[in-house]
């Protein structure tokens, strides 16, 4: 009996310990696999389920011609990894290749395309330059008016001065 009881504690232990395997993956991209976008996405992110790993992480967008255009620098936030991107040029598919690694599980890879329709170009007129009026030299009204306030100045200066000297001399 009481190795009945052992052997029914040592398996319901093996049971507990045993966690079921999980792997990492996406939660969410952008731009969207499949999307058609007219106008031109700054960066590239992939969302996952688990924290990534700071290196190791590999993420490369190509354009129709099979030429990058990302411009290499792969940020990693948590979950996030961003890769920002050149401007894009060309009208078609661009594919997206990822190679993700979190810790303790197996590397993320795969790939995704979206699809960029260059926008029409709509001309915009050329803005016109306009005279800025320039500011006028000295003006006479101007001048009166600062040495007035000048004078002003010196004047309740020298009566407060004169009022100081009265009421140091009366105490």
């Amino acid at each position: 009996m009481k190795r009945a009881n052992a052997l029914v504690i040592v398996v319901g232990l093996l049971f507990l310990a045993i966690s079921p395997a999980t792997a990492n993956t996406l939660v969410s991209t952008s731009p969207i696999p499949g999307a058609a976008l007219e106008s031109a996405p700054s960066a590239v992110t992939i969302t996952t389920e688990f924290p990534l790993m700071d290196t190791g992480n590999e993420i490369s967008v190509t354009d129709p011609t099979g030429v990058r255009v990302d411009d290499g620098a792969l940020m990693v936030d948590g979950v996030n990894a961003v890769i920002g991107l050149k401007q894009l040029v060309k009208t078609g598919i661009y594919t997206v290749n990822y190679s993700l690694l979190a810790e303790n599980e197996v590397p993320l890879i795969g790939s995704y395309t979206f699809n960029f329709l260059e926008p029409t170009v709509i001309a915009t007129p050329a803005p016109e330059p306009t005279m800025t009026p320039t500011p006028s030299g000295n003006n006479l009204g101007t001048t009166i008016f600062v040495l007035g306030l000048l004078a002003a100045a010196i004047i309740v200066t020298i009566a407060l001065s004169l009022y100081a000297r009265k009421l140091y001399r009366d105490r």
